[in-house]
């Protein structure tokens, strides 16, 4: 029978277990997916250790929010989609209870979306949650333009890294913030235009340098906590800044009397709307198809092997994701 990675109690990776279980038939409006590889998050560790702020009722939960894998059956009234297309998972709401760290997974069929032509199977288990997250962050949410001088926090994971590539292919300027200077010359490479490391400068001038003396236009958070406060103080009056992570778990004060716009953002608030997915879609099609678009991939590790895998994320060293394929 197919596997599943599952967990009976929170705690760390040594709770997970693959187990088996028979395939399950997809509902009116479903696809089952065979799952290929699927890409770690910080939301899964939140998930599996029970800080996730959504409920996961246990026992025999499961993890997983992102994938990618081929269609293996239709479920009544599904149109568009055949047997054997390659497709990623583009939102998996009830992860809890199908996520993708299995070899099989019904989802909606509004929720996957065609593979794009010339990513293998580990960058496209890779792709989705970090892209669509800083797409959503950056060109939905701030409204990102050409031009525009654009703050990244976290810049060495998968989310900041796709960040500096999005802007890039829009025309703006992605400026990487990292907490070590050893990290400076890889981000470089990775495309930002300037690398600002918090272990030896101070993040407000240090932007304002980078930014011609006007701050930046546009802030991306992922990490939130205390350290916003000096985020704030980098931006450019009417600038925006857009908090969407949560890696910093300790309290973040609400900015007063602030110059910015700011605004708290959460990817599905994007990837459970079928118009914009189909924005998100069409943009990392055309990027990947350019060749500006591509995830890092930091690490692969077999199913047998995802206990490794989250002790891996768990260390906080790796630069780029981490993918389990199946």
């Amino acid at each position: 029978m197919p596997r599943v990675v599952v967990f009976d109690e929170f705690g760390g990776p040594d709770v997970m277990h693959v187990v088996e279980e028979p395939v399950i038939e997809p509902a009116a409006g479903e696809v089952r997916v065979r799952i290929e590889a699927f890409a770690v998050n910080p939301l899964d560790q939140m998930m599996r250790s029970g800080a996730s702020p959504a409920t996961v009722p246990l026992p025999h939960a499961r993890l997983g929010v992102e994938g990618t894998g081929v269609v293996d059956a239709l479920g009544p009234d599904v149109t568009g989609l055949e047997i054997g297309d390659p497709v990623i998972l583009t939102a998996i709401p009830d992860a809890s209870v199908r996520g993708s760290y299995a070899e099989y997974t019904t989802v909606p069929a509004s929720r996957v979306v065609a593979r794009p032509a010339g990513l293998g199977i580990t960058q496209a288990a890779a792709i989705w949650v970090a892209y669509s997250t800083a797409y959503g962050a950056l060109v939905e949410k701030a409204g990102m333009r050409p031009g525009d001088q654009v703050l990244i926090t976290a810049a060495s994971g998968g989310v900041g890294r796709a960040a500096i590539q999005i802007a890039n292919q829009i025309g703006a300027v992605p400026i990487a913030i990292t907490r070590h200077t050893a990290k400076k010359d890889d981000l470089l490479a990775a495309g930002a235009a300037a690398v600002i490391a918090t272990d030896h400068e101070d993040v407000t001038e240090a932007v304002r340098r980078h930014a011609g003396g006007t701050g930046a236009d546009i802030i991306l958070d992922l990490v939130m906590g205390p350290g916003q406060q000096d985020l704030v103080k980098a931006g450019r009056p009417g600038g925006t800044l857009v908090a969407a992570g949560f890696l910093d778990p300790r309290p973040t004060p609400f900015p007063s009397s602030t110059p910015l716009t700011i605004f708290r953002y959460a990817s599905f608030e994007h990837t459970l709307d079928d118009v914009v997915v189909k924005r998100m879609a069409a943009f990392l099609n055309a990027g990947v198809r350019l060749g500006a678009l591509r995830p890092a991939i930091d690490k692969v590790f077999a199913l047998d092997d995802v206990v490794e895998a989250h002790r891996h994320l768990e260390k906080g060293l790796h630069a780029g994701k981490i993918v389990v394929t199946v």
